[in-house]
């Protein structure tokens, strides 16, 4: 079904397209079922936001099955339109901030540290994140498409540090130095989500942490199975055998998987087609042991 944030398809995208001689706006907005506007608006980027995470889900099976991941434009466009793939977030991130510079929207690349489900008080890690930064009316909205089943369903102000309800939780931001903290509510808890560096990083600072985040040991990405995709009604969020719905109304269930619910898990809740080499993975993931 096409999302449909406006009442018919606008003539303006139609033009734009027809015009431009790139068809990645195309492509893109079949992807993820979207027939509004092509314009710098708010509403089209709130619309924008919520139609890609629900149609492109997070996973990082290649990184886990084949240790490598590949962020060239092309290479990303190829894996998350055409072959209906998902991603994390230097892929996620990077195309949509191609697909809101195309619209004409000013937006730029930021990264950050990951401290989601650190303990208090744990040594930093690495600048591994990818998120975007877009202004508009000379406001800056922080925009995330890639960080799993703690995505922010909405763009988020940065110029107000109240809390900031969504459709699921609610988030906050906050500017310390040169860096932004986000954190988003948990059970009446607010949990640190990453730390963002407000300076705009050259490109090489993404090939790096790519390399890092899809190849080096110490990254979860070459361990665990992990999946993620969030809806309006809920977040579907797979961890090894794991699979966790949070619904908005904020009712939940837990289910612990064999290797063929997995594989169904995948296809169902996450839209992709199960490719035969994964299987060796899937099956370890079906014998993990992780916390309850």
């Amino acid at each position: 079904m096409l999302y449909r944030p406006f009442s018919s398809v606008s003539d303006r995208l139609n033009t734009r397209l027809a015009t431009s001689g790139d068809n990645l706006l195309r492509r893109y907005f079949d992807r993820i079922g979207y027939a509004g506007p092509a314009e710098p608006t708010p509403g089209v980027l709130r619309a924008l936001q919520a139609a890609h995470i629900a149609a492109i889900p997070f996973e990082a099976i290649d990184a886990l099955v084949e240790g490598n991941v590949d962020i060239g434009a092309d290479a990303v466009a190829a894996k998350l339109i055409d072959q209906r793939r998902g991603g994390y977030c230097f892929e996620q991130n990077g195309l949509f901030l191609r697909v809101l510079r195309a619209i004409g929207f000013d937006a730029e690349g930021l990264l950050g540290r990951v401290r989601w489900m650190q303990p208090a008080g744990a040594p930093p890690t690495p600048r591994s994140h990818m998120v975007i930064r877009v202004r508009l009316g000379g406001r800056p909205w922080l925009v995330d498409v890639g960080f799993g089943s703690a995505v922010p369903p909405a763009p988020l102000a940065m110029d107000v540090e109240a809390a900031q309800p969504t459709v699921h939780e609610a988030y906050r931001i906050a500017r310390h130095g040169g860096q932004w903290s986000v954190r988003t509510r948990i059970d009446g808890e607010w949990m640190p989500v990453y730390v963002i560096d407000d300076a705009v990083p050259p490109a090489i600072d993404y090939e790096v942490a790519n390399w890092y985040t899809a190849t080096h040991p110490a990254s979860h990405f070459r361990h665990q199975l992990i999946a993620a995709r969030t809806t309006a009604e809920a977040r579907y969020a797979l961890r090894d055998n794991r699979l966790t719905i949070r619904r908005a109304d904020g009712t939940s269930e837990r289910h612990y998987l064999t290797a063929d619910a997995i594989e169904r898990a995948l296809a169902e809740h996450f839209h992709l087609a199960i490719r035969p080499h994964w299987r060796t993975a899937i099956e370890r993931a079906a014998a993990a042991e992780i916390d309850a």
